[in-house]
């Protein structure tokens, strides 16, 4: 019984693709709204129809028992309000009797508002409110009606302009849909459906002759490789083994080597700590003698200002000298000449007497500024001298140099 009823939930299912997907296709190309005569449409109301109508619970009335449509579709409005305008529509159509009829124009006006799918989603995902309506194995209650409200959803692109009139509606329709055509062309499909499947079944015993031609081949690689495995397995062990042998060798020369490289390391380092030390004494040896150097050429600079300086004391003594010299000489041939005139002129002679000796006195004077400014030159020239050995013994790498600048003040 159950294998029955998931055939005919199957049944239903392919027929309501087969309907939405004919009405879809015949819709597009039809290209423009759709009315309540075009045949597709027609087909699509009587097979939801019977999908909504699978399973079904019978419900006992004052008439006798009957299956409703109309009791769950009128369910819709208590999960989505705006679903209460077309159930108020139908509830206000001249000439509706019968539930079936109300539940036929509900249909036709939700289609016509593009909100069909929407409004059985919202009651396939009530299952507890379509246990009062619906068997357990019902379509609208099992997967196949999931699948169906998904279907709908692409009638979205259709237009349709339908008459909804309560005296059509209440009637059976079983006129309108063509079940030997409609019949013949699902048998049609299915019988093309079988010829390709069947194409594809020999297709697929040939493949599998083959597959099992290869699967044998394969079976005897395989037996090849397994052989050959093995065999290099015993190889690798053999290999492996010897390998070990000569990795404990190895290990060995390699723990003497690591012990002869800590010890050469141990010697290296301390080599280097040693260089390290010598460097940094190296280094301040090296500023040390370069902070020397600086102050040595500092009083370099300054020896050769002062030497400036007393030479330039020396030339102006020396020239004050040489001045006070031609003086002294002019004195004396002034004294010469007026010595020889106070011979010969004695009238002259007192006055001649005062003159030579205020002349004596300027000699006197003149020959005492003389041993001074000698004195002078000889201290100035002694100083000279101690400052340039001084610098000599600071400068030793200038010798050659200082000796000349020595010698050259000592003139």
């Amino acid at each position: 019984m159950t294998l029955l009823l998931t055939h005919y939930r199957a049944n239903l299912l392919n027929m309501a693709k087969l309907s939405i997907k004919g009405l879809i296709e015949s819709a597009l190309s039809f290209g423009r709204t759709l009315d309540s005569d075009y045949p597709p449409l027609q087909q699509f109301f009587v097979v939801m129809e019977h999908c909504l109508k699978h399973g079904l619970r019978v419900k006992k009335s004052f008439l006798g028992y009957n299956k409703s449509l109309w009791g769950p579709l009128e369910m819709v409005e208590k999960l989505c309000p705006e679903a209460g305008e077309i159930a108020a529509s139908v509830r206000d159509l001249p000439g509706l009797k019968t539930p079936l009829g109300r539940a036929r124009a509900w249909l036709r006006l939700a289609l016509m508002q593009k909100r069909l799918a929407d409004y059985l989603r919202l009651l396939i995902t009530r299952k507890d409110l379509l246990s009062d309506f619906y068997e357990n194995s019902a379509v609208m209650v099992e997967e196949e009606g999931a699948v169906i409200v998904g279907l709908l959803v692409g009638l979205n692109v259709i237009d349709a302009n339908l008459c909804v009139k309560g005296e059509d509606l209440d009637t059976q329709v079983t006129a309108i849909l063509d079940q030997k055509n409609y019949v013949e062309e699902l048998n049609r499909q299915l019988n093309s459906s079988v010829h390709g499947l069947q194409g594809r079944v020999d297709n697929l015993e040939k493949s599998n002759s083959k597959l099992i031609e290869e699967l044998a081949i394969a079976k005897n690689n395989i037996i090849k490789l397994q052989e050959e495995n093995h065999q290099l397995r015993n190889e690798n062990t053999i290999i492996l083994m010897k390998a070990q042998q000569q990795l404990e060798v190895t290990q060995v020369d390699v723990d003497v080597e690591l012990d002869t490289y800590k010890k050469s390391r141990q010697g290296l380092d301390e080599m280097y700590n040693e260089a390290r030390r010598q460097l940094r004494e190296e280094c301040q040896l090296r500023q040390d003698v370069e902070n020397e150097l600086v102050v040595q050429v500092s009083m370099k600079q300054e020896m050769d200002l002062a030497m400036k300086l007393l030479e330039k004391d020396i030339h102006e003594k020396q020239d004050t000298l040489i001045g006070l010299r031609h003086q002294l000489d002019e004195v004396k041939a002034i004294n010469v000449e007026m010595y020889s005139k106070m011979q010969t002129s004695d009238d002259g002679m007192k006055q001649k007497n005062d003159m030579i000796t205020r002349l004596e006195e300027k000699t006197n004077q003149i020959t005492a500024t003389m041993k001074q400014l000698e004195q002078s030159d000889k201290d100035l020239l002694s100083q000279t001298r101690t400052l340039a050995m001084s610098f000599v013994k600071c400068a030793s790498a200038d010798t050659e140099h200082q000796y000349k600048l020595v010698k050259d003040i000592s003139f």
